[in-house]
């Protein structure tokens, strides 16, 4: 079978598409035929080393597809299942993949294999940013940036279904209008105007409940900046470069704020979670509290081009790798 794998570091260009051995899966484990991969900006961070990962390796942690074989002692799942996962052990830019049956979950009548692929990760996410990490409430003041992003799509109608009037920045004219879409009852364009002083004028000085950021040391000062005395900062993402320096007297004590760095791997470590999780994402997709467009199709030889893409900003909704 095809696999992308990387045996250094580096740019797009280290993504090497090979011919490999499936390997037969282990008693705990099935034999997945991907239909469709997610691309996920962790991708990029595995690939550049940011997040060091041991070499050589495929790459990747999403993808749905059916089951082809079952080990000795799987109970969860039998050959024929359509599944999707968004986890460890990485791989999923691959034609097939063995995975542990713990890591999986059931894709339910309605949802593609095209939407399940892109939205178990960056759904899940949303999830516990939304309801767990901070459980969002009717009323309260959002600040999300990057909201015409693949995960924007997700989280900010999401955000608005739940009551939350949604501040959205984006990094260009042309996605202002997307971010709309997106759900966002007020959108900046953070390359035209300080969002700071743009935030000031819709909810007042210090008017943000939460921030969901996912950007990182482009955004992070002026994040701060806008939030309520006892305000969450939500740091999950790096998207501009990693904020490696927080200094608690300036940034925390200030303003008595929380502070938050999450991960998917932090609100799924028992299978109820991940399970639960996937559920309230399927759910939310069936009751249309968000629609999933697909902005770009990619093949596993494109791997390369789908990551620049990623890198430059130009997707502008979920895109996903076709083996």
């Amino acid at each position: 079978m095809k696999s992308i794998k990387i045996g250094k570091f580096g740019g797009p260009e280290v993504l090497k598409i090979q011919d490999i051995e499936v390997g037969k899966p282990g008693p705990k484990e099935v034999l997945i035929k991907n239909n469709s991969i997610g691309l996920n900006f962790i991708d990029v961070y595995h690939r550049t080393g940011l997040y060091p990962i041991p070499l050589p390796s495929g790459i990747g942690l999403e993808a749905c597809g059916q089951i082809e074989e079952v080990g000795s002692e799987v109970s969860l799942f039998k050959v024929g299942d359509r599944v999707t996962h968004a986890s460890m052990p990485i791989g999923a830019y691959s034609e097939k993949q063995v995975m542990p049956e713990e890591k999986l979950v059931s894709v339910p009548d309605g949802i593609s294999d095209e939407v399940a692929s892109c939205i178990t990760l960056k759904g899940i996410t949303a999830e516990y940013l939304l309801h767990r990490a901070y459980p969002l409430k009717k009323g309260d003041k959002v600040l999300y940036h990057a909201a015409a992003g693949a995960l924007g799509q997700i989280l900010c109608p999401w955000a608005n279904a739940l009551g939350a009037e949604v501040i959205g920045t984006v990094g260009s004219k042309s996605k202002v209008e997307i971010a709309k879409k997106n759900g966002c009852h007020h959108v900046i364009n953070y390359s035209e105007k300080d969002f700071v002083e743009e935030i000031e004028k819709i909810v007042g000085k210090n008017g943000i409940d939460v921030v969901y950021d996912g950007v990182g040391i482009k955004t992070f000062k002026g994040s701060i900046e806008t939030l309520k005395i006892r305000g969450m900062m939500v740091a999950f993402g790096n998207a501009s470069g990693y904020v490696d320096t927080l200094d608690i007297k300036k940034d925390i004590n200030a303003k008595g704020l929380f502070f938050t760095r999450p991960s998917i791997a932090h609100y799924t470590v028992k299978r109820e979670e991940l399970v639960e999780s996937a559920k309230k994402v399927f759910d939310a997709i069936l009751s249309k509290k968000f629609t999933v467009e697909i902005s770009k199709k990619y093949s596993l030889k494109d791997a390369s081009q789908a990551h620049k893409d990623l890198e430059a900003r130009l997707l502008t909704g979920p895109a996903v790798i076709i083996p």
